[in-house]
């Protein structure tokens, strides 16, 4: 059984200075493009014309093709964590699987990864307790929270307190064992179905801003909501963006993290992660990337041009997520128009 520990890699002030330089240097090579594709509507039919698209133009551009591996499998990282109004539409989540079953996945082979079972009722990925009904018969759903999906080698290490959550306080140490260790406290354990069990997974966020780390999407639904225990993380404004740029660098995520496919439906420019129909934006905007730092950096341009129509300040320049994740070669952070490429053209 193989053994992975990550740490923390660098202090804040060592990160800081990292990016600083990085900000500086020329890139390698050019950035990873964002397809976009416009949504005529947000239903079923749209959703699935314009996924087939997207991950048509990826297939051709990159060479790789998405079809099933040894293993057979694939998985889909939802969003469900802000409750009813602010999580990964259905009928996106139903198109990725049409495109998957098209290329060659079973309909059991291709499983959904969600966090809390009861925002997942709540989202309709799971059926609701008066009614057995619900949208993903034969697919598995499954729900992190449940402790089932954590294999104990491998872990990210982390010496901040635990036990926090940042959307319901008031739940955060409901059905916790009380005797943990102060060893067993600091380790956040990865969800091992995405990358030991998948061939790739695809993943599936939602936007919206976050007083801690400045954007909840891309990144953080791959990492923070993809772990136990790092709820904790969100206490501290000077360890939370390193934590979520670490975690989104680990080799073997990265591997099988495939793309990130993402809509504009609806995100959210203040208040989050709380849902608040109050501050939401909807676009009819689909993008697909393997960069999730370029995705993240485009929203918070939009979350940010928001704020400032309706006299909000900007998202703090001192939450320094993406360039966190930038300097550890998760992404790029640096958007030009040739890099997003219109697929309806």
């Amino acid at each position: 059984m193989r053994f992975f520990r990550a740490i923390l890699l660098f202090t804040t002030t060592l990160a800081v200075a990292a990016f600083a330089r990085a900000a500086d240097m020329p890139a390698a090579q050019g950035p990873t493009p964002v397809w976009e594709a416009g949504l005529p509507k947000f239903d079923a039919g749209a959703y699935d014309a314009k996924v087939e698209l997207l991950l048509s133009k990826y297939e051709a551009s990159t060479g790789r093709k998405l079809a099933p591996g040894p293993k057979k499998k694939v998985g889909l990282k939802i969003y469900t964590d802000s409750g009813p109004g602010m999580a990964t539409p259905i009928a996106l989540v139903k198109a990725v699987i049409a495109a998957m079953e098209r290329r060659g996945f079973e309909t059991e082979g291709i499983f959904i990864v969600g966090l809390n079972q009861l925002r997942l009722r709540m989202t309709g990925y799971l059926p609701a307790y008066a009614q057995g009904d619900y949208p993903f018969k034969g697919h598995p759903v499954y729900v992190l929270e449940s402790g089932r999906y954590y294999d104990p080698v491998w872990f990210y290490d982390s010496p901040l307190p635990s036990r926090f959550d940042s959307i319901f306080a008031e739940k955060s140490v409901e059905d916790q064992n009380p005797n943990t260790t102060k060893e067993q406290d600091r380790k956040s354990f990865l969800a091992t179905p995405l990358f030991l069990d998948a061939d790739f997974w695809i993943n599936l966020p939602v936007f919206t801003d976050h007083p801690i780390l400045g954007i909840n999407g891309s990144l953080v639904n791959a990492t923070l909501w993809n772990a136990s225990n790092t709820a904790r993380f969100f206490r501290s404004p000077a360890n939370a963006p390193a934590a979520v740029a670490e975690m989104s660098a680990i080799p073997e995520l990265r591997q099988t993290w495939a793309l990130t496919i993402a809509s504009l439906e609806h995100y959210q420019y203040i208040g989050g992660p709380y849902f608040n129909s109050l501050y939401t934006v909807s676009e009819p905007v689909l993008w697909l990337s393997s960069d999730p730092v370029a995705l993240d950096s485009m929203v918070l341009e939009r979350i940010n041009r928001w704020r400032e129509r309706n006299g909000f300040r900007a998202v703090s320049e001192d939450i320094h997520t993406l360039g966190f994740a930038e300097t550890l070669g998760v992404g790029s952070t640096r958007i030009t128009p040739e890099r997003v490429i219109n697929v309806d053209k």
